[in-house]
C-alpha cells in the first residue's frame, strides 16, 4: 500500500484531451525528435514549435519556457510502461525493478531526464515522478500480498533504497551498484525482521 500522499490535482493549464492533447503529443514528439537529432543547444522554443506545426507563442502560453517543456518530456517519458515483472517472489520482483530502475537512472538518458525534472521550480513534476515510482512499488506489494508474503512498506522502500540511489546518481562521484542496491534491499528487509 502506498504510505507516501500522492501531489494534489492542480490545473496548470489547458487539461489534456481533443485538440489540447493532440497539440501536447505534437510538441513532445518535436522535443524527443529534435533531441534524437542533434546536439541539445539546437533545441530551441521554434525549431520545436516548426516542428510541431504551432506558433512559438502556444508553446510559450503552456509552458512558459523551454526549461519547463523540457521537464514535462522528461516526466512523460519517465512514465512507467507496463506492470513490474512478477518473477515470482516479492524480493525477486522488488529486485528486478529496482535494478532496471537503477539501470535506466543511471544512462546517459536517465540523467538527462533527472537534470530537466529538477531544473524548474515545479512540486507537480517530481510529485509525479514520486507517484510513478510507488505506483509501481505499490503492485509489487500488492502481488506479494496476494502470495501470502509480507512485503515491506512502499514508504520504507522508498526511504530506504530508491531516495539513496537517486542521492548518488545525483551528487555522488561513483553511481550505486547493482550490489549497492541489492545490499540496501537486503538490509531493509532484515530490519523488518
Amino acid at each position: 500500500m502506498n504510505d507516501i500522499a500522492p501531489p494534489s490535482p492542480r490545473a496548470t493549464g489547458p487539461r489534456p484531451g481533443g485538440r489540447s492533447a493532440r497539440v501536447q503529443a505534437a510538441i513532445h514528439q518535436a522535443v524527443r525528435e529534435l533531441l534524437a537529432e542533434g546536439p541539445r543547444e539546437s533545441v530551441t522554443v521554434p525549431a520545436i514549435a516548426t516542428r510541431a506545426g504551432v506558433t512559438p507563442s502556444t508553446i510559450y502560453r503552456r509552458w512558459g519556457d523551454l526549461s519547463q517543456l523540457l521537464a514535462d518530456v522528461a516526466v512523460e517519458q519517465l512514465r512507467p510502461e507496463g506492470a513490474p515483472v512478477d518473477t515470482g517472489t516479492y524480493r525477486g520482483d522488488l529486485a528486478l525493478w529496482l535494478e532496471q530502475y537503477r539501470d535506466e537512472m543511471s544512462s546517459a538518458p536517465g540523467r538527462t531526464m533527472l537534470r530537466d525534472v529538477l531544473s524548474v521550480a515545479r512540486a507537480e513534476n517530481t510529485g509525479k515522478c514520486l507517484l510513478y515510482c510507488t505506483t509501481q512499488i505499490d503492485m509489487i506489494h500488492e502481488r506479494a500480498l496476494a502470495r501470502g508474503e509480507r512485503p515491506l512498506a512502499t514508504a520504507a522502500v522508498i526511504d530506504g533504497i530508491v531516495a539513496p540511489m537517486m542521492y548518488h546518481l545525483l551528487f555522488a562521484a561513483k553511481t550505486p551498484s547493482a550490489a549497492d542496491v541489492s545490499r540496501w534491499l537486503d538490509d531493509l528487509i532484515e530490519r523488518q525482521g
